[in-house]
């Protein structure tokens, strides 16, 4: 269903006035698609298999029914197509993408179109800025129905979440993609996906100014409602702790890195059109606004996620857990010299160095007066570039008390062993 065999191809198709248009909006398409880099036949099959419900899962309402029309040209029904692009284009009249593929389902009544966004040479070369973008946010958009992650499959990051965190985030940047998943008792469930713009040159943030988004394990650090904020971020914005503390050891620079929306004007922006910001359409933010929480969301920002079985991350997660649990004994234990092993000789907490740290973790030790730490809530997440890194957040309690510290750790597998490079309350 959806694929175009010869049979189909060769047959007439008519517009809403009756006329027989032959094949144009399948040359259409099939170019539109050949600059997305996969056929048509792969596409509209892609497409029109996915039912409703998978559909929902994509980004948006709105994303929805643009793949809807796609479909609905994939398998010939260019009346349909048409009438479900008009009443899209009513619904959201900022959607560019929406209102290029209706003009162009308008034109293809009177004459053949050769590409998407086919119009007169004239006013192509003046909107080609326009057009490639329009073009890149295409193949975006419909690569991400021709490839799903796999059922069941979360980003390798996440190897522990405590239960209390109701939500986590991922961006994978080859894909344009955020997702979004529920943490339920029997684990990370994906929710829905978006489309999300990044930085202008691309990805790895390093610097103030450079036009990149970065890379990395963040935490949701503030939530921003429209009243505080000019037109140009949309209904809201959640800010990002960028620098986190690996970003720092790193010596980059740079901060207000959020995740927002869109002016009243606009529906969405390119793929790479941000300062180093990731941009959603409103619809969307209001979405993660209403379903994350401050301080502990996470958010992996990727160049490209990997998918991983639950079962394929228990044997990393274990083997961090065992390390984990060794210190926790030590610090048990009251013994600084075996506890101290865990941390790097340039360890550094807001600026402290170890030597400078040491007296405020005996401190923590005497105060515990020999009684079990114990680490409650706790979730960590593993990050792998040019080194291996492990974030860790928990509430730190003396058996017996009910309250403690929220603390976070930054662990460097060095040597094969892991060691905690920063480590602080949050």
């Amino acid at each position: 269903m959806g694929d175009f065999s010869h049979s189909r191809a060769s047959q007439p198709l008519i517009n809403p006035n009756g006329r027989r248009i032959g094949p144009r909006v399948i040359a259409y398409l099939g170019l539109a698609l050949t600059l997305v880099t996969f056929t048509l036949a792969h596409a509209g099959t892609a497409i029109a298999a996915n039912s409703t419900a998978d559909l929902s899962r994509a980004d948006g309402y709105s994303e929805q029914r643009l793949l809807e029309v796609f479909a609905l040209m994939a398998r010939g029904q260019s009346r349909e197509a048409l009438a479900k692009a008009e009443k899209l284009v009513q619904d959201y009249p900022h959607f560019q993408l929406a209102q290029l593929v209706y003009g162009d389902l308008l034109a293809a009544r009177t004459r053949p179109l050769q590409t998407l966004g086919d119009m007169a040479p004239d006013a192509a070369r003046a909107g080609a800025a326009t057009l490639a973008d329009l073009r890149e946010e295409t193949k975006q958009r419909i690569g991400n129905v021709k490839e799903r992650p796999p059922k069941g499959f979360v980003p390798s990051q996440f190897l522990k979440m405590a239960p209390q965190t109701r939500s986590a985030i991922a961006i994978d940047a080859s894909r344009s993609r955020l997702y979004l998943f529920e943490n339920t008792p029997t684990g990370l469930q994906l929710q829905a996906d978006y489309y999300v713009s990044l930085g202008k040159a691309g990805m790895s943030k390093s610097q103030e100014g450079d036009q990149r988004t970065p890379l990395g394990v963040y935490f949701i650090s503030s939530r921003l409602d429209r009243k505080t904020l000019t037109d140009f971020y949309g209904i809201g914005a959640l800010t990002l702790n960028y620098p986190n503390m690996l970003d720092v050891r790193r010596g980059k620079s740079g901060s207000g890195i959020w995740l927002h929306g869109t002016p009243p004007d606009q529906f969405a922006r390119a793929p790479h059109s941000t300062d180093g910001c990731l941009v959603l359409s409103n619809p969307d933010i209001r979405t993660l606004m209403e379903t994350t929480t401050v301080r502990n969301t996470p958010v992996v920002v990727a160049s490209q996620l990997v998918w991983k079985s639950p079962k394929q991350l228990e044997d990393p997660a274990k083997s961090f857990a065992a390390t984990l649990e060794s210190w926790r004994t030590a610090k048990s234990s009251g013994d600084l010299k075996k506890t101290l092993a865990f941390y790097t000789p340039d360890f550094s907490s807001y600026g402290k160095s170890l030597d400078q740290f040491t007296p405020m973790l005996k401190a923590e030790m005497k105060t515990s007066k020999g009684r079990n730490v114990e680490l409650k809530d706790l979730s960590y997440f593993q990050w792998s570039d040019s080194a291996e890194t492990m974030v860790v957040s928990f509430g730190e309690v003396s058996a017996g008390k009910r309250t403690g510290m929220h603390k976070r750790q930054y662990w460097v597998r060095s040597s094969n062993e892991w060691k905690i490079f920063f480590e602080g309350v949050h």
